[in-house]
């Protein structure tokens, strides 16, 4: 009998399909799904092929893992939860009129090229058959491998979905994220402490330590991934903590940190902790703040002494 999975097509098949159902709006990512799968005609048994995990159909998976990789390259875009659209880059791509749209092309982006081999990489090892890609590589490097690049999506997802959520979401996700970390004492009063915007430059205060011997103040600002926080308003931030008469701050920012913001950081007389985008999503992820383990795989080795 046929594995019903060998009828479903790979994530990079179903790329030019996913950005075709955006073309003319905004889609929800679940009704993609099954307006693809009803396209290509899969069967009831194709559409039922669940991930190892059994939390999510294989269909399902690559039609996400597509969406994925094209937003990746800038074909498009998330807009609210669940939904997405069309870039303008998208539909000059579209306008070419592709046969295909798979790694290859979408490699010709530097988005996607830092996404998908940070590590410095070409693009043809990248994208050369498996067989070729994974000929020196020993099956534990090749699954750490795939594991930092669904970390690199997910960061990307984590920043995405925060940049379009109300302004008091950020809020609330400081507060998770450093209750997760052990500051603040209890959730009630993280909360209050947390989120008092305009209050002489600072947007929070909370208790480093249960028992609130020390306070960590906070400045969160949620910027877009090309407006970098610059030295002005690293020093601004400095002169609330001497009015406030605080020694140590948190600057939280969703894009990034210029140089010289960073280096103003740290001349500066009072501790001052710098969390740009790319080091809030990977403490979002160790926290499990924002997203949740799907699947736990165990790799097991020979126990050399069990057979002493």
């Amino acid at each position: 009998m046929t594995d019903p999975a060998t009828f479903i097509p790979d994530y990079q098949s179903l790329m030019l399909p996913v950005l075709r159902k955006v073309e003319n709006g905004e889609a929800r990512i679940g009704s993609v799904v099954h307006q693809l799968a009803d396209a290509l005609g899969l069967s009831e048994d194709a559409r039922a092929v669940l991930l190892p995990s059994g939390r999510q159909t294989l269909f399902a998976n690559r039609v996400h893992w597509a969406k994925t990789y094209l937003t990746k390259a800038g074909l498009v875009e998330a807009t609210r939860r669940g939904h997405f659209r069309i870039t303008e880059r998208g539909r000059e791509i579209l306008a070419t009129r592709p046969e295909r749209i798979d790694n290859r092309l979408l490699s010709r982006f530097e988005e996607f090229r830092q996404f998908t081999h940070p590590t410095g990489s070409s693009v043809e090892e990248e994208f050369a058959p498996a067989t070729e890609t994974t000929a020196d590589q020993t099956p534990d490097e090749t699954i750490r491998g795939a594991h930092r690049r669904i970390e690199a999506a997910l960061a990307q997802d984590l920043l995405d979905r925060v940049c379009i959520a109300p302004p008091e979401f950020f809020e609330r996700l400081i507060v998770n994220l450093l209750l997760a970390m052990g500051y603040g004492g209890s959730a009630a009063e993280a909360g209050r402490t947390l989120g008092r915007s305009g209050d002489d430059g600072v947007d929070g205060v909370i208790d480093q330590d249960a028992l609130g011997l020390d306070q960590v103040y906070i400045q969160a600002k949620r910027y877009g991934a090309a407006n970098a926080v610059g030295p002005g308003a690293i020093r601004d931030f400095f002169g609330s903590l001497d009015r406030h008469k605080a020694a140590k701050g948190l600057f939280v920012t969703t894009s990034t940190f210029t140089s010289s913001a960073r280096e103003t950081a740290g001349y500066l007389s009072k501790r001052i902790v710098l969390i740009d985008g790319t080091n809030l999503a990977r403490l979002m992820i160790r926290y499990n703040i924002g997203c949740r383990v799907e699947e736990t795989l165990h790799l097991k080795k020979l126990d050399e002494d069990f057979f002493e």
